[in-house]
């Protein structure tokens, strides 16, 4: 496989790393050795295949990682992969704390890579769960009743606008948030908007 190459435009994002510097380069050495073309993408160094997102290396407080875009086809076998959240379908995170791990990981990282990018090629996808297995809050469907405009306006969102609504909706404890979370979207719904458009 030819390696891929270094893109200058992200160096200064590299450059000035405070946190994971050494873990990012040894990822970014590691990622390129399997002949990915670098970008940068929801403002993090993404790695592509004909154009087809495969890894983006991304740092929190606590660790560094390396995402698979469609880590859940990954078969895994050193049980490494982390599914970040329940709601998270596709992605998959392999989690460092320091760059000594990477280093020892490095032939392990590029089986998986590999792995990732024949998923690709082949056109594997991930069989997402559909919108209609989320349960919709009653607070929301009793809007629907409410203003039929709403319904319609909803059911007209792409279905991962309509998944963030009612994850985010849901996710509140009491009915009376939930409720107060409905009333300030209803808006943005007839909209046609997302929850952060």
């Amino acid at each position: 496989m030819i390696k891929g190459e270094r893109n200058p435009k992200i160096d200064p994002y590299f450059n000035k790393l405070k946190q994971w510097k050494e873990e990012f380069e040894l990822l970014r050495d590691i990622v390129l050795d399997c002949g990915l073309t670098e970008d940068f993408k929801w403002m993090h160094p993404c790695y592509t295949f004909d154009n087809k997102n495969i890894v983006l290396i991304h740092g929190f407080k606590d660790y560094c990682a390396l995402l698979f875009h469609k880590g859940a086809l990954l078969k895994d076998p050193h049980g490494i992969l982390i599914q970040q959240t329940e709601n998270v379908q596709a992605a998959r995170q392999i989690r460092f704390t320091d760059a000594q791990a990477i280093d020892e990981m490095q032939l392990i990282l590029k089986a998986y890579i590999d792995e990732a990018v024949e998923a690709e090629k082949a056109g594997l996808q991930v069989n997402y769960k559909k919108n209609t297995e989320y349960i919709i809050p009653e607070e929301l469907e009793n809007k629907f009743v409410e203003i039929p405009d709403l319904k319609t306006a909803f059911e007209a969102l792409t279905p991962g606008r309509q998944r963030a609504y009612i994850l985010h909706f849901s996710a509140a404890k009491q009915s009376k948030t939930r409720e107060s979370r409905v009333e300030k979207y209803i808006v943005n719904i007839l909209d046609g908007k997302g929850l952060d458009d």
